[in-house]
């Protein structure tokens, strides 16, 4: 199985989530552990995840999720754009070393960042990380009209991060992680410059695959999986990328007879084959009196290129998952477990001649 979620575990300073999870005390810190061991993904990116250097929180995360049975021995997460501080005032407040002067928001280096924990090997030295790419270099890219020369120089498309991290299956093949986690397209002004920037970490993928930037496509079979922050029916933001991304040739969905699951205030994913979780988020103030105004989706796909389905692995189920156990911890936590079980081997019938 893999699977996505995003954990909500960030704190307002560096060090504070590692106390947190050595003391065992934090109710979302105890929630998320329970959810990932009752779940029990095989692998699982994380996406609001404080980073630090020696990944000391990660891997005090796996030790408490470790405590209810289920053992992660192969762990990653790459520095993320969230904190990475700029010498530019790029939120126009007049103002350097705020938050959103940063690569992606952040009041330290690494808020909020990604990670990874495996049960299979990770082919460490094969990752690829996009994360340093520049918003200007994307082809076609929605730019804020305000932008200057100095920022179209330095800013990174990434919020967070865009990775491409190689898992070693058990019979000796690959199935690539294509992971991201991008800015919600909201809390800007008329210069939309998140919903911009939301619509073009979507982009970036579409491009890859299509040969359109400089770095090798990825090789199939591979998943493409995060928080897209968007939602591709309603709510705020830019729909035109990721509805692209989710029709491009390289990024098909499942076959026929594979399950679709979400929550969507009791219905049903509006995008069969795409596990996609949201909640919707009210801004309130005297602005914005208290309209609906985004959702943060978790994209769960898998794409594989035309007659390469099943031959690394094969998709068997989409759904979300809250374990039974953890009901009573649901109020700690968003999003849920957006997940996808793999098996290798064949193919399954419904996918002949795919």
């Amino acid at each position: 199985m893999v699977a996505t979620f995003n954990v909500e575990l960030t704190r307002k300073g560096p060090g504070l989530l590692l106390r947190d999870l050595l003391a065992g005390t934090d109710p979302q810190a105890e929630a998320a552990t329970a959810v990932i061991a009752a779940a029990a993904p095989d692998v699982l990116v994380l996406t609001g995840i404080d980073y630090d250097h020696g990944l000391a929180a990660l891997s005090a995360l796996a030790g408490r999720i470790a405590l209810q049975g289920v053992e992660y021995p192969h762990r990653l997460a790459l520095r993320p754009n969230t904190g990475w501080m700029t010498p530019l005032d790029l939120d126009g407040d007049g103002r350097l070393g705020g938050p959103g002067d940063a690569q992606g928001w952040g009041r330290f280096a690494g808020e909020g960042g990604m990670a990874i924990l495996s049960r299979l090997p990770l082919e460490a030295g094969a990752v690829e990380d996009y994360s340093r790419f520049l918003w200007a270099d994307l082809p076609g890219a929605l730019l804020p009209p305000d932008m200057t020369p100095e920022a179209m120089a330095l800013q990174r498309l990434s919020t967070t991060g865009h990775w491409a991290v190689p898992v070693i299956l058990p019979g000796g093949g690959r199935l690539t992680l294509l992971v991201w986690h991008a800015t919600p397209p909201v809390f800007d002004g008329p210069e939309d410059r998140n919903g911009r920037r939301n619509h073009d970490e979507a982009a970036f993928w579409t491009a890859l695959l299509d040969g359109r930037l400089p770095f090798a496509p990825p090789a199939p079979p591979f998943v493409l999986l995060g928080d897209g922050n968007l939602d591709p029916a309603d709510g705020e933001g830019r729909r035109e990328a990721i509805h692209a991304l989710l029709a491009d040739p390289g990024c098909r969905t499942p076959p026929p007879g594979l399950k679709a699951g979400s929550r969507r205030r009791g219905r049903a994913a509006s995008m069969p084959g795409t596990v996609a979780i949201r909640r919707w988020i009210r801004l309130t103030g005297p602005m914005n009196p208290a309209s609906p105004a985004t959702c943060g989706w978790i994209w769960c796909c898998l794409p594989v290129a035309c007659k390469c389905w099943g031959r690394a692995c094969s998709g068997r189920r989409w759904a979300r998952r809250w374990p039974r156990r953890c009901v009573p911890l649901r109020g700690t936590g968003w999003s849920g477990c957006g997940w996808s079980c793999l098996k290798a081997g064949a193919p399954p019938r419904a996918a002949a001649g795919h």
